[in-house]
Order: structure tokens, then C-alpha cells, then sequence
């Protein structure tokens, strides 16, 4: 199991993208991804941070075969950085 740590910036406010992205929530989990958090930065509500756990490789899958529904929900995908932990 990895942690992914995803920083990116958003363009319509917060509360809507939290919206969206929790509305995937069921299809991340029939994807193998477990939402542990999401937020934005202190000072500038445009930077998104969310942290999932996953194994190798879901995430990659789960934003290509979703990066339709990702941009819709105001998340820049060219301003997606994806840091990867493991234990």
C-alpha cells in the first residue's frame, strides 16, 4: 500500500470541488483508493491537497480513466503534483 500525496490548483471555490470530489468517492473505493483527506491552503483556497492510499499504481489509472470528470470538477490537471509515500 502507497500514500499519495496530491497538491493542485482548483478554479471555481472549494466547497463546490469538495462537492465533486466527494461525490467520486464511491468510485474511487470500486477503484482500490481509500480517501484519507482533503484540503486547501491556508491562505490561498485555490491550492488543493488531498492524501489517498492505494497500491501501485490505482491512482495513475483511476486519473486517466477519469480525467473528464477530474476537470470538470475545476481541478487543473496540468497543476496536478503527485508525491507517492511508502512505509
Amino acid at each position: 500500500m502507497e500514500t499519495y500525496v496530491t497538491t493542485f490548483t482548483i478554479t471555481i471555490p472549494f466547497e463546490e470541488w469538495a462537492q465533486a470530489y466527494d461525490s467520486s468517492i464511491d468510485s474511487q473505493k470500486e477503484a482500490g483508493i481509500t480517501s484519507i483527506y482533503r484540503g486547501f491552503l491556508k491562505n490561498d483556497p485555490t491550492q488543493v491537497c488531498t492524501i489517498m492510499h492505494a497500491e501501485a499504481g490505482r491512482l495513475d489509472v483511476f486519473m486517466a480513466e477519469n480525467a473528464a470528470m477530474v476537470a470538470a470538477s475545476g481541478h487543473v490537471l496540468e497543476s496536478t503534483v503527485i508525491s507517492t509515500y511508502k512505509p
